[in-house]
């Protein structure tokens, strides 16, 4: 499902990531922890494509079996978009819009019909507690609300991989816990990847599997996944 190898970043000459390995697979829910400064938040954004790696030709990104280093702009924007579901800490909902208006935008960038995109729309606020709250601008919603609003808009185009980035570090401790246990929901019920960064504690520890980085370069192995893919092969 996601498969990098010596993954490197420069930022000047500040490297923040030193090379990095990454094995996980399908329907794997997966947390990323480390002090700050480590390097999760960039490593998230080159995964998630929103970045690239400084060493392109000396390292290897594969999501969905394809090569996205390979893609051109285009083709690597309607990759992201058909592919990657991205959950942030601070929702980035447009305040001038309704919360089915917000999650449907990724589906109308994709191509998809009004019809079609407010029915799936309204699916996923279903499920997630929100049907009644479908017409309220984010500035009418709690942050508990508008977080979910976000959680549907990265879900509406069925992406197979979600990134999320301290999903619940701006939530209170009700909400965030709530979130928490939704993410197992998902996966349950959609069957997407996830790879988590967070701090917090028991969100990382809810997960499949944790991984640690430390000063660029991810700590803990996944000889155990490769291990178990070889196994299932």
């Amino acid at each position: 499902m996601i498969k990098a190898s010596n993954i490197q970043k420069y930022y000047g000459k500040l490297q923040v990531l030193k090379g990095v390995d990454l094995h996980i697979k399908s329907g794997e829910i997966v947390s990323v922890v480390g002090a700050s400064g480590a390097g999760k938040t960039t490593l998230l954004q080159i995964l998630g494509t929103l970045d690239k790696q400084s060493n392109e030709k000396e390292s290897t990104l594969v999501l969905n079996n394809i090569e996205v280093t390979n893609l051109k702009e285009k083709e690597l924007a309607r990759f992201r978009n058909e592919h990657i579901g991205f959950i942030f800490q601070f929702h980035q909902l447009l305040p001038e819009f309704t919360a089915l208006e917000n999650v449907c935008i990724p589906a109308f960038i994709k191509g998809t019909s009004k019809a079609d995109a407010e029915k799936r729309a309204l699916e996923l606020l279903s499920f997630l507690g929100l049907s009644e709250r479908t017409n309220h601008k984010p500035n009418e919603l709690s942050g508990g609300e508008q977080q979910r609003v976000a959680v549907a808009r990265a879900l509406i185009n069925n992406p197979s991989i979600i990134y999320a980035d301290e999903p619940s570090g701006n939530l209170d401790t009700e909400s965030a816990d709530n979130l928490h246990k939704l993410f197992f929901e998902l996966r349950d019920k959609f069957g997407q990847t996830f790879v988590i960064v967070t701090h917090n504690a028991e969100l990382a520890d809810l997960a499949d599997r944790k991984l640690t980085m430390v000063d660029g370069l991810i700590t803990n192995t996944d000889t155990a996944v490769v291990e178990t893919i070889s196994d299932n092969i």
